[in-house]
């Protein structure tokens, strides 16, 4: 292939410029072609994040226009939905980065479609349990204490929901199997598909077919599963995958502990980080005049939420490059993709920080004519643009991480930096010194910062030869031999 050539003489002239037999010129070329790489998968992958995550977003905007209960439920289902499911799923799907991008690198082609298939039939079991969490969704609300008319509102939503569960999981491995070749146009031709059909199936089911709040999460069901066949249907027929994809092979369900070492350190990465923000909103709660307090971080949360896209798209790219690189043999390519990755993120960082405090006094008009929850946005964008700065580091590194096969590493070092520095210090900053909702905010920001000091200590230390040798015997100790099905 053209892109394991391009490849094979990066690594090439890397090493000649290490003998210091290169010009400078010959590296400035090196480091321009791979800018160009990695803005050419980030791109992409930034769009395909930004409209998977309207799906979510525009079922509440219509279930907003029923009312104030539903659209409470709604919200809290959806919030339910992604700290008990839809964050687990990411994260175990995050495995593939790993095995399916160092695969790629090495040329073992056929590997990708059995790695993705046996992610799929591990995403598909565990989306058992989860279903019955949701469908029980109401009740476990109003266990903790939830209001029992949006708990019983929440309940309807997310039952409604468990549909999309299955759909999500599937798709989760699907994206992660075309990115790790880098083929990412699909991906966004597919979400965006889903993304525009998505308005007018929300208003028939809730408008004209009078399902309402369910018709809202019925519509979430139906966006995922089509986004779903339209990336099925592009990697069966397509040319692009006719090397990774050979059909289903029972293959897929040997070395399933294998597949699980990495996919449990790397549920737990995602999923310790997007808990800890949420136990911010069920703070703030607690704090005085609790209404401002939580609109203010839900509004902070929200317009993080969004712009993290950015980086998130960035780490995808990261991890593509890297893991290739490694499985490819070529660690001086790879150690490259991650110097690259990381001086985008800090310029990208820095450019949004600088809109997010431009548009500080204006940007709480687009949640609320309040003048009091307005003025506070204003005072909590500059924390926002500083975590968001923080974050968006520690997100391409966590990419690199995966790249690398370090998700256990990072799980230990998500548990230390959230739930030893980050809570405790959110709960000191708040309640004890009183600094309210700015408090809980500095407190993630001590997380973010241990995070990504962590991070960037191991990474500066790696011995990238050493990676190089680990990804190849990682590789070879999955390889078998095709064996086809159907």
């Amino acid at each position: 292939m053209e892109k394991d050539s391009n490849s094979s003489l990066k690594s090439a002239l890397l090493h000649i410029s290490e003998d210091g037999l290169d010009s400078n010129g010959e590296r400035r070329k090196l480091i321009a072609e791979e800018v160009k790489k990695q803005l050419w998968l980030a791109g992409p992958l930034i769009l395909v994040s930004l409209l998977q995550y309207c799906l979510q977003m525009i079922s509440v905007m219509f279930v907003g226009h029923l009312g104030e209960l539903p659209l409470s439920g709604a919200s809290m289902a959806t919030s339910f939905a992604s700290v008990t499911g839809f964050s687990l799923l990411v994260g175990m799907a995050s495995a593939l980065d790993t095995f399916c991008g160092q695969s790629y690198g090495a040329k073992q082609y056929h590997m990708l479609g059995i790695h993705m298939q046996r992610a799929m039939v591990v995403l598909l079991l565990v989306s058992i349990p989860l279903a019955v969490i949701w469908a029980n969704t109401g009740e476990i609300l109003k266990l903790l204490g939830q209001d029992p008319e949006i708990s019983a509102e929440a309940g309807k939503y997310a039952i409604s929901m468990i549909p999309s569960l299955f759909a999500y999981g599937l798709l989760q491995c699907l994206n992660r199997f075309l990115q790790t070749q880098n083929v990412v146009f699909p991906m966004v031709m597919s979400s965006g598909i889903a993304a525009l059909l998505h308005i007018p199936i929300c208003w028939v089911l809730i408008f004209k077919v009078g399902l309402e709040i369910r018709g809202a999460a019925v519509a979430n069901s139906i966006s995922y599963w089509l986004n779903v066949l339209i990336l099925t249907l592009y990697v069966k027929f397509s040319s692009s995958c006719s090397n990774s994809w050979s059909g289903f092979s029972v293959q897929a369900f040997h070395n399933i502990p294998y597949f699980l070492k990495l996919a449990i350190p790397s549920a737990c990465m995602v999923c310790l980080e997007m808990w800890s923000f949420e136990m911010m909103v069920l703070l703030s709660g607690l704090l005085p005049n609790p209404k401002l307090e939580t609109s203010v971080l839900s509004i902070s949360l929200n317009t993080a939420a969004t712009v993290w896209m950015i980086p998130f798209g960035l780490s995808g790219a990261g991890s593509t490059r890297v893991s290739n690189e490694l499985g490819a043999g070529h660690p001086a390519a790879a150690k490259l993709a991650g110097k690259v990755v990381m001086t985008i993120a800090i310029i990208e960082g820095l450019l949004l920080g600088i809109v997010l405090i431009l548009i500080r006094t204006v940007w709480g008009y687009a949640y609320s004519n309040e003048r009091e929850v307005v003025e506070y946005v204003a005072n909590m964008l500059p924390l926002v643009a500083a975590s968001n700065f923080v974050d968006g580091l520690q997100c391409v590194l966590s990419g690199i991480a995966r790249g690398c096969g370090w998700q256990k590493i990072g799980a230990y070092v998500n548990l230390g930096s959230y739930y030893i520095v980050g809570i405790p210090s959110a709960v000191l900053l708040a309640f004890v010194l009183h600094i309210g909702g700015r408090g809980l905010w500095l407190g993630i920001i001590c997380a973010l910062i241990v995070q990504a000091l962590s991070l960037a200590i191991i990474t500066i230390r790696t011995n990238w030869d050493q990676e190089a040798k680990i990804a190849t015997e990682r590789v070879y100790d999955t390889v078998i031999p095709v064996n086809v099905v159907s």
